[in-house]
């Protein structure tokens, strides 16, 4: 399915990562990351500064159903942004809609004049790893507070004009 069949069933909406509709997304996020990491620190958003900063959050809804979501804040090094909050609901999975939020938050991220993009998963998500390599992100070194984690794998992508 290309991503243009993907976003005529999926609309993508920048919001507030405070509002309840976001809110309920990372509760479900948080819930799935606690399970397959039980008793680790999850790295989220702080709302409050997170769009002051710059950080984009959007929300993929089927219908009024708020489904998946993801999002990129800016880093300390300038031109560098990361994807944070990479979620899509279990009933929803497998449709393409994680592909379409990476897809739209690089154009975000390229139109604001970026030039890379990070991003942190952990080993025991084999799907995300999956998209990530698929959508041309290599590995590097992890960075930061995910330094030091066993678990983490960080990746980049130099985005497209950079």
């Amino acid at each position: 399915m290309s991503v243009r069949e993907i976003l005529s069933e999926v609309i993508l909406v920048e919001a507030d990562p405070a509002t309840p509709e976001a809110a309920a997304l990372i509760a479900a996020l948080d819930r799935d990351l606690n399970a397959r990491y039980p008793g680790l620190e999850i790295h989220g958003i702080d709302a409050a500064n997170f769009r002051a900063a710059g950080g984009v959050f959007l929300i993929g809804r089927v219908g009024e159903v708020a489904v998946a979501c993801g999002a990129f804040r800016p880093m300390d090094q300038d031109g560098v942004v990361e994807v944070k909050r990479m979620y899509v609901r279990d009933d929803h999975r497998g449709r393409g809609f994680a592909r379409a939020i990476l897809t739209a938050l690089e154009e975000i991220a390229t139109r604001r004049g970026y030039r890379i993009i990070r991003l942190e998963t952990g080993g025991n998500q084999p799907e995300a790893i999956a998209l990530y390599e698929s959508a041309g992100y290599h590995p590097i070194p992890c960075y930061g507070v995910h330094a030091p984690d066993p678990l983490s794998r960080c990746f980049e992508k130099q985005l497209a004009g950079a």
